[in-house]
Formats: structure tokens, sequence, C-alpha cells
């Protein structure tokens, strides 16, 4: 049996708006699903818009934030050394892969969300019949994206992604150039919820959202069962 191989993307965005503070990937929503992947036997390659290191949230690193996939990972040399070394998103292709799986983190708003490569890479996924993964502020990955008929490909879909009462809880509301939650329904996805920080995932068809960190293993875990 030949090895699953999964592109995992990450946000090259460091800035929170212009708030002078830093952004970028939400640790334990690239850990976690990294040790899915990895533990079931899959084979993980790692982008970015820019390529190397892409910026960590330094949120994501308090100690309140810390999980055992988070542990593992400031442990792990060869992950780290791979974490920085991302290759640049313009040099992958698709039909290299057998899923894509995008963590979150507020950066993906502001990069992801219009980067040509990554909307190209989402369509031609989906066209393959390859699962396409994003949690919580990844979801904006999806929103460019359309189906060969030109149609959003969240429309019609149950979808998820962090909501407006999560950006709130965390004073965000003001600071994010859209709420991801009031977008994918605007584009006719139909959003689901549960109640702030608790476990959501979902599948329509190959695309699977998480809303929120709490969602990232989850998120992984269909990926995984899909190949």
């Amino acid at each position: 049996m030949t090895k699953k191989k999964i592109l995992v993307v990450l946000t090259s965005h460091s800035e929170l708006g212009n708030t002078g503070h830093k952004t970028g990937f939400w640790v334990e929503e690239f850990a976690a699903p990294y040790y899915v992947f990895l533990d079931a036997g899959a084979e993980v390659t790692l982008a970015s818009p820019a390529g190397g290191q892409p910026p960590i949230d330094p949120n994501s690193e308090l100690p309140d934030f810390q999980t055992d996939a988070t542990r593992r990972f400031d442990a792990d040399e060869a992950g780290q050394k791979q974490l920085a070394t991302t290759l640049k998103l313009s040099d992958v292709s698709v039909k290299d892969y057998d899923a894509v799986f995008y963590p979150g983190g507020h950066g993906p708003l502001w990069d992801l969300v219009d980067d040509k490569d990554s909307i190209q890479l989402i369509e031609t996924a989906l066209q393959q019949e390859k699962p396409v993964g994003a949690v919580c502020h990844a979801s904006a990955a999806l929103l460019n994206a359309k189906d060969l008929q030109g149609e959003p490909i969240v429309k019609g879909r149950a979808v998820t992604g962090f909501s407006n009462s999560e950006e709130e809880a965390v004073a965000l509301t003001e600071v994010v150039p859209f709420l991801l939650e009031d977008e994918l329904k605007k584009l006719g996805g139909e959003y689901q919820k549960v109640d702030d920080w608790n476990v959501l995932a979902i599948q329509d068809g190959l695309l699977i959202t998480g809303q929120n960190p709490a969602s990232s293993e989850s998120v992984a875990e269909k990926i995984m069962a899909n190949l």
C-alpha cells in the first residue's frame, strides 16, 4: 500500500490588521492534525504562499493553549525543521497529493482568502475528488474558490468556521477584515455552529470544515477516513 500524501497549507501573513500585534497560524490547529496524519502513516508536505517559516500566532504559544500535540511538536526537531522550510505554494501541484488541509489562525483572513495559487489548488483538488479540509479561520481560504459552473464551492454546502461569537470573545470583531461566519452565509453556505470552543467538524461531499481550534483533530480524522 502506497503512503497517502497530504499537503498542509499555512498562512504567510503575520500582521494583525493595523493593531501592531502579530498573528499567523495557530499552533494547535497545525500540530494536532499533523500528528493525526503522521500517526496514520501518511506523508505530510508543508507549503505557504511565501515559502520558508510561516509566522506562528504568538498567542497560540501561551501556556493556556498548549496540548499534548503542541508539546510533542515542541520536542520534534524534524517537525520544526520541516516547518521552517515550507515549500512555496506556487511550486506545488495538487496532482502529487491525496488531500489538502488548511490550519487556521487569523493569518488566512488576509493572505489565503485571495491567494490565486491557493484558490486554484482547492478548486483542482475538489475536481480531482480529493478531500479538502480547513479549520477555524482557514475556512476563509474557501471563500473565493468556485466549482466548474462558476458557483462558490461553499454554496449549498454544510460548512463551518470561526463563529461571530468566538470572534467577539477574542475581541477582534473590529480588527478582522471580515467576519467569516457572515461571508460563508453570504455565499450561500449552510453555515453551522455549536457553542463557542466546542468541537464541530462537518463533512459535505469532500469538503471538511472545523469551527475552532478544538475541532482541528476531528477534521484531520475525517480527512484520513476519506483516504
